[in-house]
């Protein structure tokens, strides 16, 4: 499944063990071992069998324990030693993280690197709401969006671009930067009265929903929810959401 030498950038999904896929569990146990970012859901790290080494190199508080590089070279050295190395990483690798770097240093030294995909925060997200994120008619694109913010400002986002009535937009990371998202897409002409549904540790049993619309999203992102990694999704498909459905009462299907 892994072979000596070999890299895997793996996706642990969103956070639920459950969804995890079949190839992802493999690929983890028969690794040598295993780099993690810190939004990987401890449900997933408790299947990594004892044998296999951990080690951390996500961000934390704010700063990254490893710096991106560093992680580079971690990975490399491994997969030179003969280890069987996993990078999991949140989400599906190939969205918002970091892969092709990592991609690079592999193939600049020859070490064999390949990606298994996983379940991206947006995909949740909308399943925990119980809506689809495109609707045949209303949302015929789909856009994923990182907002990280450098000195208080979102950093090349194109507003007019991103403002479009017939779109749902998913913004990873975007709590801290809800002012300037919702004042720039007003400023770009998307109506101040589109739906809005902030979805917090998606997934997870301590999943929290909260509906709102652009213009009240600064005060919703900064009132509604906690520490959690949050993702924000905007659009008509989101209003879309709260028909029938029961917001803050996440019942559990069971399937046993």
């Amino acid at each position: 499944m892994i072979s000596s030498g070999e890299v895997w950038l793996v996706g642990a999904g969103p956070g639920d063990p459950d969804l995890l896929t079949r190839k992802a569990e493999k690929l983890i146990h028969a690794a040598s071992v295993v780099f993690h970012d810190a939004l990987v859901g401890q449900g997933v790290l408790d299947l990594i069998p004892d044998h296999v080494r951990l080690v951390s190199v996500g961000k934390r508080a704010g700063r990254h324990s490893k710096d991106q590089k560093t992680i580079d070279m971690l990975l490399v050295e491994a997969a030179l030693a003969g280890e069987r190395v996993v990078r999991l990483k949140g989400g599906d690798p190939s969205i918002f993280g970091r892969s092709m770097e990592e991609l690079t240093a592999c193939r600049e030294v020859g070490v064999p690197v390949r990606i298994c995909p996983g379940v991206t925060a947006a995909s949740a997200a909308s399943a925990g709401l119980g809506t689809s994120l495109t609707l045949r008619g209303t949302a015929r694109r789909l856009t994923f969006v990182t907002a990280h913010t450098r000195k208080g400002k979102v950093q090349s986002l194109d507003w007019q671009a991103l403002a479009d009535p017939q779109a749902t937009l998913a913004i990873y990371m975007g709590k801290a930067s809800a002012p300037e998202i919702a004042r720039g897409l007003i400023e770009a002409g998307l109506p101040g009265d589109t739906p809005v549904a902030l979805v917090e540790n998606a997934s997870l049993p301590e999943e929290r929903h909260f509906h709102t619309r652009l213009d009240l999203l600064p005060i919703a992102a900064r009132t509604a929810l906690g520490d959690g990694p949050a993702i924000v999704l905007i659009g008509a498909a989101v209003g879309e959401a709260r028909l029938g459905m029961w917001v803050n009462s996440r019942e559990e299907l069971r399937l046993d």
